[in-house]
């Protein structure tokens, strides 16, 4: 197999600007709220009050977009658990989820690197261990 073929049957289909796996997933992860908005869910499901509370403070028309862009990608899915008016939870998939190892290494690098930065997420480790 060359390393230009997918390995994953659920890979996107057909490289964006570039064949570099890198370049393809920042094409999909790689805008300023995304990876914030993963963060958030890799704890667990939540409401979009839930998300639109972060310390960050996404604009809600920006929230809205990512939420149906992760969607759209296989990273997330609503989870309806209210019908009028209709109200979701978001849930990481296992596509999703498969980013925790990569924003665990940002949160590392940050504190190494990046004066007053604190851990606002529970390292991978304690996620799993606790799962």
């Amino acid at each position: 197999m060359s390393n230009r073929e997918n390995v994953n049957d659920e890979a996107r289909p057909g490289p964006g600007r570039s064949t570099c796996p890198v370049a393809c997933t920042l094409d999909v992860v790689g805008d300023h709220w995304t990876l914030l908005v993963i963060r958030d869910l890799l704890s667990g499901s939540k409401r979009y009050g839930d998300l639109l509370a972060s310390k960050e403070h996404i604009p809600t028309n920006i929230l809205a977009a990512r939420l149906k862009r992760l969607e759209r990608e296989g990273l997330l899915e609503r989870v309806p658990y209210n019908e009028h008016p209709p109200r979701y939870d978001y849930r990481l998939t296992a596509k999703g989820r498969g980013l925790g190892r990569a924003i665990d290494a940002l949160a590392t690098w940050g504190l190494a690197h990046v004066a007053g930065t604190v851990r606002t997420m529970p390292s991978l480790d304690d996620l799993t261990s606790a799962g």
